[in-house]
């Protein structure tokens, strides 16, 4: 019997474990930890909860769960309750699926600024997050910048945008609801170095902004190429530029009391403020060779909230390697060291989608695989020690049944409107349980 531990309970480690438990037949005892006491990761408090047909690819994983070679064993924090160097004592190969939950810092003056959010703070806020409960963002100005031209940019600022009604059916957490309901806000500003031929925003997710009750997009005309240039790109940028097109063909109407403004070209210099962000002062940009550099000409936008999304990086773990400029874990084809590996995001940055997981795995788990010699056994002793080892030091994890009896409790305190009320903090988790 083989023993292999998953860190990280998201799509690249439960498309890990069952790309394992498939390669072995039965022959593999797979642990999935997780820091939280609910599974799920990025799907759970990454994906916008006003897309819960993506959300519902946990129901893929809910089968991986329920395979008897695969347990999940939640609320145990790799680093404090247990650490990688014990693991790879206790288990044939330990793979890191920690995603990338830190934000990367945008590196000018006036970050640090209150009123200045990274993405994964503002994401983790509206989604329930516990590290970000008590976010409180600052919602009772005018102006709200948010710095980036990809797809968790364009969830911020649909987010930002929508009326209370617009979130029927959506798993938003009640107490950003209810904030986002007050909010003051009236332009919501994109801020991109390059122009639109260069934004990563799928066309899907770009065009839903055309169809928002009080909010409309707002494109300044003069920022395109030559409309020829657009057969250049792939199909799908070129369908997202086409909606860029349609929204700067539309004139403004003021009839809807909110503007979603993409402001290309745009490099942010620094942000200024009296104690908060009160403006972001930028240097206008051109492309040379595809790059964006500044011309010197400066201007001031105003900015009550800034919210940064301009990418991820992956946790530091004591004595494993760092890529610092890629955010993740120095790898080779998804091999850090013999028995250790990593996954997702970990392993390749904060880039793909979703699915894009799931042939990741795959093939770290035919990694994981060929390092095992043909017809040997494992000596080591896996999950059995591992609770043990839990046991010693008082750590109560969590089991994928007793999530089963969270997720029953989430869906019985849901609003009438929503699949599920989210629980945020970790004591109401465990109360359910009754820990």
């Amino acid at each position: 019997m083989r023993h292999f531990v998953i860190i990280g309970s998201g799509p690249a480690g439960f498309y890990t474990a069952e790309a394992l438990a498939k390669s072995f037949g039965g022959a593999a005892r797979i642990d999935i930890i997780d820091k939280l006491p609910v599974p799920y990761g990025l799907i759970r408090f990454g994906v916008a909860p006003d897309h819960q047909s993506i959300k519902a690819v946990a129901k893929r994983y809910d089968k991986v769960a329920d395979d008897p070679q695969v347990r999940f064993v939640g609320n145990v924090s790799v680093g404090e309750a247990v650490s990688v160097d014990e693991l790879r004592g206790l288990y044939d190969a330990v793979i890191l699926a920690t995603g990338a939950p830190h934000d990367r810092a945008l590196g000018i003056p006036g970050e640090d600024l209150p009123g200045v959010i990274g993405s994964a703070a503002f994401v983790g806020w509206y989604n329930g997050h516990p590290d970000f409960a008590d976010l409180d963002p600052p919602l009772d100005g005018r102006h709200a910048v948010v710095i980036g031209n990809g797809n968790v940019a364009l969830d911020v600022a649909r987010i930002l945008s929508k009326t209370r009604a617009e979130f029927a059916g959506s798993d938003i957490v009640g107490h950003a609801i209810d904030a986002l309901d007050r909010s003051r806000i009236e332009k919501i500003a994109f801020l991109g170095r390059r122009g639109p031929h260069q934004i990563a925003m799928t066309p899907k997710e770009l065009g839903e902004l055309g169809h928002l009750a009080a909010a409309e997009p707002c494109v300044d005309p003069t920022d395109f190429p030559s409309l020829a240039e657009d057969e250049a790109l792939d199909p799908g940028l070129r369908k997202s530029v086409a909606h860029l097109r349609a929204f700067a063909a539309l004139s403004p109407t003021g009839d809807k009391p909110k503007a979603i403004i993409f402001d290309f070209f745009a490099k942010p210099l620094r942000i200024e403020g009296e104690g908060r962000a009160e403006r972001v002062i930028v240097e206008r940009t051109r492309l040379d060779g595809g790059r964006a550099v500044g011309t010197g000409e400066t201007y001031a936008m105003p900015a009550d909230l800034v919210v940064s999304c301009i990418g991820y990086s992956s946790p530091h773990i004591d004595g494993v390697p760092f890529d610092e400029a890629g955010g993740k874990y120095r790898n080779d084809h998804g091999q850090i060291d013999d028995g250790l590996y990593c996954v997702g995001w970990a392993r390749r940055g904060p880039s793909g989608t979703i699915g894009t997981n799931r042939p990741d795995g795959y093939e770290v788990a035919e990694q994981v695989a060929g390092a095992m010699l043909p017809g040997s056994d494992g000596c080591k002793s896996g999950g059995e020690a591992l609770d043990a080892l839990l046991g010693q030091r008082g750590v109560k994890s969590t089991s994928f049944a007793e999530w089963r009896r969270i997720e029953a409790a989430e869906t019985a305190a849901a609003r009438p409107d929503s699949p599920r009320e989210k629980y945020v903090r970790h004591h109401d988790w465990l109360k359910v349980l009754g820990h």
